[in-house]
């Protein structure tokens, strides 16, 4: 396949909800969209729905991004097969009801929503120039969030929404610490909220819990094309292909908490995240 001509994208969570969305959009735009799956079967099944419309260029590739060794497998043999990406929308995100940890041992909405694209992004940049962009996709959920650096894995006190709002905070400090790490590369780096959409995320996949309440709530809430058109616009539209470091809602620049512009947690959490990723590994 020659790719020479041709815009590369990589898209984590690629296979359900806003992240099948995003796919879809990019590859609609001529952009040859990489889908990164944690669930391979659930990976095909997506890629063959995708592909039924004519001139669609989309790959699928597996990963697991609550597991490094993983993530370090996949950006190997990504590199084999591909020599730069001009897109990376980190969409890929999990929601916990109860306490569950990684394969590293770190609590699981960190470890993936996170510590998982802190990675994934580190060892992709090389393959980045100016003009790419990275887009994360947070929450206004991390407005009630707080990076307990002293208990990172929450094993003092865990509920899902304290897990969940200290990953989508975490989101936002890693998108603003990398923007200004990056800032004289040209390489973009900005994040959004996609409003509430309803999609399978917070459906436990093992019992089905919340199936109903998301079909329930799918009548008021965003559809997740909806819900990825900012995303999609951070990628692609020249209007912000010189704006980096910002968070987004509804394709517009929007507030944040005040957590959330701490330039000293985000150092802080940066450097703890470097940490973490080279702990059993060598670094990136």
């Amino acid at each position: 396949m020659d790719l020479s001509h041709e815009k590369i994208a990589v898209v984590t969570g690629g296979n359900s909800g806003m992240g099948k969305a995003t796919v879809a959009a990019l590859a609609d735009q001529g952009i040859h969209v990489v889908m990164l799956c944690r669930n391979k079967e659930r990976g095909e099944i997506a890629l063959e729905e995708l592909n039924k419309k004519e001139d669609r260029s989309i790959s699928l590739m597996q990963c697991d991004l609550g597991n490094m060794e993983d993530i370090r497998r996949f950006t190997e043999d990504f590199k084999k097969q591909y020599q730069r990406v001009d897109i990376l929308v980190n969409n890929a995100g999990v929601i916990s009801l109860k306490r569950r940890k990684t394969l590293d041992g770190l609590e699981e909405q960190f470890g993936v929503n996170h510590i998982g694209h802190f990675l994934l992004t580190l060892r992709l940049i090389d393959l980045m120039e100016r003009g790419s962009r990275i887009v994360v996709v947070a929450s206004g959920a991390h407005k009630v969030g707080k990076i307990h650096f002293d208990d990172i894995n929450l094993d003092k006190g865990f509920d899902v929404i304290k897990a969940y709002s200290q990953s989508k905070l975490a989101n936002i400090l890693f998108t603003r610490e990398l923007a200004d790490r990056l800032n004289s590369s040209g390489i973009t780096v900005n994040c959004c909220h996609p409003g509430a959409v309803a999609t399978s995320m917070g459906v436990d996949r093992n019992s089905g819990f919340g199936k109903t309440i998301t079909g329930l709530l799918k009548y008021v809430f965003l559809t997740p094309e909806e819900g990825a058109h900012t995303a999609i616009y951070l990628a692609t539209s020249q209007e912000v292909e010189n704006v980096t470091g910002k968070y987004y809602y509804l394709c517009k620049m929007a507030k944040t908490s005040k957590a959330a512009k701490s330039k000293i947690a985000a150092k802080r959490l940066f450097e703890l995240s470097e940490k973490i990723v080279s702990q059993k590994h060598a670094s990136y």
